[in-house]
């Protein structure tokens, strides 16, 4: 396997395949700090551009885009409360409020070292363990995916701020926007008057563009008009410590064997490995009242998660030829055009691609952590330009971005009224992340619960007699309880006039 590995190395640091990754690599950086442009979209825009290419130089463009995107979004999540992509929001609770504490360039340090470390660990484990992590993965069915969305749902109570009871009302909400569209089973339309752009629902990405973008926009405008005077806000460009590291570093290193292993479970992408891996920090912590306060953990926690679903997304479509991801979808087309098949065979048939391919993965983290760090000073800049300048021209990307989701003007009216209602809810203190958390998994949870029932012929017997299901209803009532405890132990350190 090591003489393998080497061979891919060395095919990967060939001049013309190694810039090809840095290309990628930057590309994907770029196009994950623009709100409303996914690593599926950046992926799949660049796939048409290996055509005329060999298979380890496809390969590894689009991996380095992969790997660069995923990181990308957290830029905009940290310095303007706007995440690039959906596997960013979590990283919104804490990096923005670093920034607010003038900590701009220490959230963004740690936000690419913690996606460094979780893209590593998980090629490691892509490496190693690919066939126990496919196997595991292949145990999934509908019961395992319902309970893997009930335990990301009772992330909600943690992400609630200082209320539970507001938290809830916005998990509710965001559970009734998933159910606009044709009901799943029966394709019945639910919630669409009679428009037909709701009949498929509401797209992800214009709803969190309206939720984070245009409302952040909003309220900033509302700050302008209120204060005489504007000032760019400033900070220090001390990156963080030693100290700070050993601190958070347990948090990384969890949250990135976690997210290969959710990355491993095709359906469970990098936004929903990244609010476990959030709430999982939040509930081991010794401090959990920091988090949504700048907790440096949170977004270690939150980054090395999503990072770590790069490797596991690809231990399934190698091993068993499933994508495990929606990226790892447009890298299967890509093998297919290549006249490769993936599947158990692959690795005794064409040994030079995989080892190629994980070496670009090992390579493309190197250099997404170099770019990044590289990089900071020149990120920071944007912290430094006046409100009055910065504010159109984020109303702008994010109109771009809603629209080039789909190509439509409806998703920009989403945007925008999501913005509105983003703006509404903020006012009376109702937090925005379990919106974004209950879209996000509603369907998923609606659809395999209803599939669980069919198998079991009305029965809830499933919870009980099928492993993984129990392991997770056991997760769940273990996230419910720690919340609760959690909210308590917050609750008796405020004031009656704070608590909930």
């Amino acid at each position: 396997m090591f003489e393998l590995l080497l061979q891919g190395l060395q095919s990967t640091l060939q001049p013309s395949i190694f810039l090809l990754l840095l290309a990628g690599v930057t590309g994907g950086i770029i196009i994950g700090s623009l709100p409303g442009l996914t690593a599926t979209m950046g992926v799949a825009i660049m796939l048409p551009f290996t055509f005329g290419m060999g298979p380890n130089a496809s390969l590894a463009m689009l991996i380095g885009v992969y790997v660069g995107a995923i990181y990308g979004g957290s830029i905009p999540a940290i310095l303007l409360r706007t995440p690039g992509t959906p596997a960013s929001a979590a990283t919104v609770l804490d990096g923005h409020q670093l920034v607010q504490q003038g900590h701009a360039a220490k959230a963004l340090s740690i936000s690419v070292v913690c996606s460094f470390m979780g893209g590593l660990i998980s090629t490691i484990m892509l490496i190693t363990l690919s066939p126990m992590l496919a196997g595991f993965a292949l145990k999934f069915s509908a019961p395992e995916y319902f309970m893997l969305a009930v335990f990301g749902l009772t992330i909600i109570g943690s992400i609630s701020s200082k209320s539970l009871v507001k938290g809830l009302i916005s998990g509710f909400i965001g559970l009734a926007i998933a159910c606009i569209g044709l009901d799943p089973i029966t394709s019945t339309p639910r919630y669409t008057f009679g428009i037909m752009e709701l009949y498929n629902g509401l797209s992800i990405i214009p709803v969190l563009i309206g939720l984070f973008a245009i409302s952040e926009c909003l309220l900033q405008s509302e700050q302008i008009v209120k204060e005489a005077s504007q000032k760019a806000l400033t900070f220090s460009h001390k990156l963080f410590s030693y100290p700070e590291f050993r601190k958070f570093f347990p948090s990384a290193l969890k949250s990135s064997l976690m997210g290969t292993c959710i990355g491993a479970v095709p359906g469970a992408g990098a936004d929903i490995a990244a609010f476990v891996c959030y709430n999982e920090a939040r509930r081991s912590s010794k401090n959990p009242e920091n988090f949504g306060k700048g907790a440096l953990e949170g977004i270690a926690a939150a980054e090395s998660g999503n990072n770590g679903v790069t490797g596991g997304a690809l231990v399934p479509l190698l091993t068993l030829g499933v994508p495990g991801d929606a990226v790892a979808a447009i890298l299967l087309g890509a093998l297919t055009i290549q006249g490769i098949a993936p599947g158990p065979m692959l690795f005794q048939n064409s040994p030079d691609i995989v080892y190629g391919l994980f070496s670009s993965m090992l390579v493309a983290n190197i250099l997404m952590l170099i770019v990044g760090l590289a990089g900071i000073k020149i990120f920071c800049r944007i912290v430094e330009i006046p409100k009055a300048l910065i504010i159109p021209m984020i109303a702008l990307l994010s109109v771009v971005g809603a629209y080039s989701m789909n190509n439509s003007m409806f998703d920009v009216a989403v945007a925008l009224t999501f913005g509105l209602l983003g703006y509404l809810l903020t006012k009376i203190e109702i937090p925005l992340s379990p919106i974004v958390l209950a879209v996000i998994l509603g369907p998923m949870a609606e659809t395999n619960l209803r599939k669980s029932l069919m198998m079991y012929e009305g029965s809830w017997s499933f919870l009980y007699d099928r492993p993984i299901v129990l392991i997770f209803v056991l997760l769940s009532a273990l996230s419910l309880y720690s919340t609760w405890r959690i909210k308590r132990r917050i609750q008796s350190n405020t004031s009656p006039q704070l608590a909930v």
